[in-house]
């Protein structure tokens, strides 16, 4: 005996299927460029996507907010606040004044929360490519007149915070690599000035990277772990810079007269984002990462645009299928599928 059909059973079955077809294209989100703006009188942490359009502000404080950092996963950004007051360079980010401390937020800028709460400067935070601990410079109970810093790495929820570095002289700006193993950072400690060193995640094994007379900065590994990104004034002024993970085969990729800042490679590893004054103020450029010089502006408000940050869902790491987080409708498609009997 055949079972009887039911043409609402179909009908239901098309309602359901025209539903969640749009659910699950609009519930991939799109990949974004974190950054920090002055735009609106302070700087505050924005979002954008990768073709500079669609720019949405996240912060909204009477105080600096910057350092942007996501987490691997995509759903929460650390930053940098002064909610102390604070002077920074743009080209360095050296604090001058104030106390800035870490913080986090979700990715759509809520449910902000401060990871570190301690009387002295704390910034540059730097996720670890599993999303559990968070790398950052702090000034400890040293001077910061004098420059004396170090890297340290906490929990991602800001406990057990824990000296890596434990150096005389200063070490900043971390930079995990993608696999988790090494930490990149810029220290002072030798005659040479600024350079780009490396050392295990747990502080061992520290090495030199970079031996320039004048100084470099920010280093910024690509995904493939087999470059590093880094600014470099070897030449005059500021320029972006790349070299493989031991440091061998160190190359200009910018040259330009003006000073070209913050890189921060794409999650394919094409191209590297970062900031540049070539147009009389510093806006977000990109460029292929290969050298073919290919440098598309992306900001183009007359303020200053800083410290760009890639993420791409494409990339992000233990995403379920079927399953949206923060950045997206909080909605899951299987869980909403089993309440359809």
């Amino acid at each position: 005996m055949h079972r009887r059909y039911n043409p609402a059973h179909f009908l239901l079955a098309v309602v359901i299927a025209l539903v969640l077809i749009p659910l699950m294209v609009d519930a991939d989100p799109l990949a974004q460029i974190a950054f920090s703006s002055d735009r609106e009188g302070n700087f505050e942490i924005y979002v954008m996507d990768t073709d500079g359009r669609n720019k949405r502000r996240l912060t909204t404080n009477r105080h600096d907010d910057w350092d942007p950092s996501w987490s691997p996963d995509g759903t929460r950004i650390a930053f940098t606040s002064s909610e102390t007051g604070i002077g920074a360079f743009l080209h360095t980010q050296i604090v001058r004044d104030g106390r800035p401390q870490i913080y986090v937020m979700d990715a759509d800028g809520k449910n902000r929360r401060r990871l570190s709460k301690n009387p002295f400067a704390e910034w540059h935070p730097s996720w670890s490519p599993d999303g559990t601990r968070i790398a950052f410079t702090s000034s400890s109970d040293r001077p910061t007149a004098d420059g004396y810093w170090d890297i340290y790495v906490m929990d991602a929820n800001g406990n057990n915070p824990r000296n890596l570095t434990n150096h005389p002289r200063a070490d900043w700006q971390p930079s995990w690599s993608p696999d988790g193993k090494h930490i990149a950072f810029v220290s002072g400690r030798d005659a040479f000035g600024w350079c780009i060193y490396v050392m295990d995640a747990d502080g061992s094994n520290q090495q030199r990277l970079t031996d320039d007379s004048h100084a470099d900065y920010s280093p910024s590994w690509s995904p493939d772990g087999e470059h590093i990104a880094f600014v470099s004034i070897r030449e005059g002024n500021y320029e972006i810079c790349v070299m493989d993970a031991d440091g061998k085969n160190q190359r200009i990729l910018t040259r330009n007269l003006a000073h070209d800042l913050h890189p921060s490679w794409s999650p394919d590893g094409k191209h590297i984002v970062f900031v540049s004054h070539r147009d009389g103020n510093y806006e977000i450029y990109t460029i292929n990462a290969k050298g073919a010089r290919q440098v598309r502006r992306l900001t183009k408000d007359g303020s200053e645009d800083i410290e760009p940050a890639w993420f791409d869902p494409a990339f992000a790491v233990e995403i379920a299928p079927f399953a949206v987080d923060s950045v997206g409708k909080k909605f899951t498609m299987w869980g909403w599928l089993k309440q359809v009997d």
